[in-house]
């Protein structure tokens, strides 16, 4: 039986998102055809279309900093809930030792 390899996920720099975003924006080119040309999938180029549009304040949405933060924020609330939890275990331990 053949399996079949999906696209690889690629990675692409903040800049060069930016610069497909202009040549969107310029209108010389729809989304489509600057997607077909890049070798991009146009929900990509779309995605990236209105992050910028959220960042740049014209669109309700969290920004690219605010997203980090929250990923940030969500990383150390996990790190503090399970030292919270070593925490617990330690004092009900303990507590059973010196009965």
């Amino acid at each position: 039986m053949e399996t079949r390899e999906g696209r690889r996920r690629r990675a692409f720099t903040d800049e060069y998102k930016a610069e497909v975003v202009a040549l969107c924006r310029s209108g010389d080119r729809s989304i489509g055809q600057v997607a077909r040309d890049l070798e991009l999938t146009e929900s990509a180029v779309r995605r990236w279309i209105a992050q910028a549009e959220i960042d740049a304040g014209r669109r309700e949405g969290l920004t690219r900093s605010e997203r980090e933060e929250l990923v940030q924020l969500r990383k150390e609330n996990r790190v503090l809930r399970e030292e919270r939890d070593i925490l617990r275990r330690a004092t009900a331990f303990f507590a059973r030792e010196t009965r």
